[in-house]
């Protein structure tokens, strides 16, 4: 009978494939499950050391590297909970976090160390880099930290390692949420609900030792911990990170030295790849622009993109996961079209994270498949015109509740034990679900219609130039804020450049066309209702969660601001 705990399946893979490549750098050589297994035991040693021991809080704030997953393994081993911490976050959360879960140990990457230099934190006893597993004294400059010796390598054995019996109740993580409404919350998954979903996933598509996954989301996200590290690792298969932030000119050369089969994306990263460089290449010339628009031509000419973009991701790819939100549907049927290996997952920090998911041979434009074997989900309070309801779950992967939290905890759950998850969906007649928003970001318009701002941004999205929108709602009117593609416009201006005033007009001129024709177009393409009253320039992109997501809470007041 399997035993749901990290340990335990990790062991189990450790046995299995003690040779095969596990966890390395793109380009380099990877450290093999044996020598994973060892350098796990040498961290352990180090938390034994410094007292961690079960139920302990030891806290990851890095970047993505081998040593990431090292201390993650190690500190389950040791029975203590991982609390990881999202590179973005601020200081002052850093701190809040850190307080609030009464982390003992800290071990934090070199170019995050500035974040926590200068920063009293009380419970923290021990701070630790992730590079090199070396101890920080107290005090020590950011300059000072490469001179540091790993721990491992100047204290003696101490004591015969021993490691305490991991029930699959046990928490594992304290996953502190993206904050995406302004305050963050402390998900507590316990390793039944982990472990569970890191070998479940394996329902929706196959892993094998020869996989090979390049990881370029933040493994303190539950998407790429459980689905990135957890699932491969179970599994024999190999992961390789990058050493700086997957820029292209960092991103592209990785793909062709690790020629992934797997990779865990959002649907910011295609669909810049398409609005960036695949859709432009349509818009060259009055005879291309007009073909495309012909079907049975569209669908060749996103044949053609697509054999160029598996070349662009090394060549091997059979697997290319989006999740975190809506994929546009535009993109989606370029990926389709394209025969591009795409599959879409939905799920949440609270489900471990999966909750539905297709594979690249199932997908169905619009919908993110049906619910993973073992997870129940249902719909409540139900629209009899639309089939839409609340979107709710059960399962092995659902959360044990938020940390100190027992109020916000109760409020999530049914009276029956199910998870509320604030998205609204519907199912079609196969069980495939499709989302159509979140409950929260509903607009209630003039007379009571319900608006999902979510449907007028991917119409807004599609139209040339535009990066990305957002609509929300001030005094009773519909706004959307939109940020351009300036670059590109300015680039129909280049023979006005050495007259810097009239450039600046001409381009002024030009964005303004724009705004008011994108408003002109959605306006035309949906209901009365729906219907955007403003349209305002957005300068800068707009501020995103670690998933990709904008941080809606951030410009409601905005906007607000901007129609004074």
């Amino acid at each position: 009978m399997i035993k749901y705990t990290v340990p335990a399946l990790l062991e189990e893979a450790i046995q299995k494939f003690h040779d095969q490549p596990a966890l390395g750098f793109a380009g380099e050589e990877p450290l093999s499950y044996r020598q994973l297994d060892a350098r796990i035991n040498e961290t352990a040693r180090l938390l034994m050391h410094y007292g961690i021991g079960k139920g302990d809080k030891a806290a990851i704030l890095s970047s993505n590297m081998p040593n990431w997953g090292v201390v993650f393994f190690a500190t389950l081993r040791m029975g203590a909970v991982v609390v990881p911490i999202l590179p973005d976050f601020h200081t002052n959360e850093i701190k809040t976090i850190l307080e609030h879960a009464e982390v003992k140990i800290l071990f934090v990457s070199e170019n995050l160390y500035h974040k926590i230099e200068k920063t009293d934190i009380p419970p923290v006893r021990t701070v630790v880099t992730t590079d090199n597993l070396a101890v920080v004294p107290p005090g020590t400059p950011v300059s000072a930290l490469g001179s540091l010796t790993a721990f491992c390598q100047d204290t003696e054995a101490e004591a015969p390692l021993s490691f305490p019996e991991t029930e699959e109740e046990d928490l594992a993580t304290i996953i502190y949420t993206s904050g995406t409404t302004g305050s963050s919350k402390g998900v507590m998954l316990t390793h039944k609900n982990i472990a569970w979903t890191g070998k479940q996933c394996w329902t929706i598509e196959k892993i094998y030792p020869y996989d090979k996954l390049l990881s370029i989301l933040p493994l303190s996200h539950t998407y790429e911990n459980t689905l990135g590290l957890l699932l491969p690792m179970f599994h024999g298969a190999s992961v390789y990170y990058l050493r700086k932030p997957p820029v292209p000119a960092v991103l592209l050369p990785a793909l062709q030295q690790v020629k992934p089969t797997k990779v865990l994306s959002v649907p910011l990263v295609i669909e810049k790849i398409f609005r960036g460089k695949v859709y432009p290449e349509f818009q060259k010339s009055p005879v291309v622009r007009t073909l495309y628009k012909v079907p049975p031509i569209r669908k060749i000419l996103h044949r053609v993109a697509g054999k160029k973009l598996m070349k662009t991701f090394g060549g091997e790819l059979t697997f290319f996961g989006i999740g975190g939100s809506k994929l546009d549907s535009t993109v989606e049927r370029f990926l389709k079209e394209a025969r591009f290996p795409y599959a879409i997952g939905y799920g949440l920090t609270e489900t471990s994270p999966l909750l539905a998911g297709t594979n690249p041979r199932t997908p169905r434009i619009g919908s993110t498949g049906p619910a993973m074997q073992g997870v129940q989900l249902r719909l409540a309070d139900v629209d009899p015109a639309t089939g839409e309801g609340e979107i709710q779950a059960r399962g092995n992967n659902v959360m044990k509740g938020y940390y100190k939290n027992q109020e916000v905890t109760d409020q999530v759950f049914t009276e029956d034990g199910w998870f509320r998850t604030g998205d609204l969906g519907s199912f079609d007649k196969d069980g495939f679900l499709r989302i159509k928003g979140r409950i929260k970001n509903m607009i209630v318009g003039a007379s009571g219609e319900n608006i999902y701002p979510e449907e007028i941004e991917s119409l807004i999205n599609r139209m040339r130039y535009v990066v990305e929108s957002l609509v929300v709602e001030k005094k009773g009117k519909l706004v959307a804020l939109i940020h351009l593609n300036m670059e590109e416009i300015e680039r129909q201006y280049n023979s006005f450049k050495n007259d810097a005033v009239l450039f600046a007009e001409k381009i002024s001129l030009r964005k303004d066309e724009f705004l008011r024709e994108i408003q002109e177009k959605v306006n035309a393409q949906v209901n009365k209702f729906s219907k955007l009253q403003q349209v305002l320039f957005q300068q800068d992109p707009f501020e995103k969660t670690p998933t990709q997501k904008i941080k809606r809470f951030l410009y409601y007041q905005k906007a607000e601001q901007k129609q004074k």
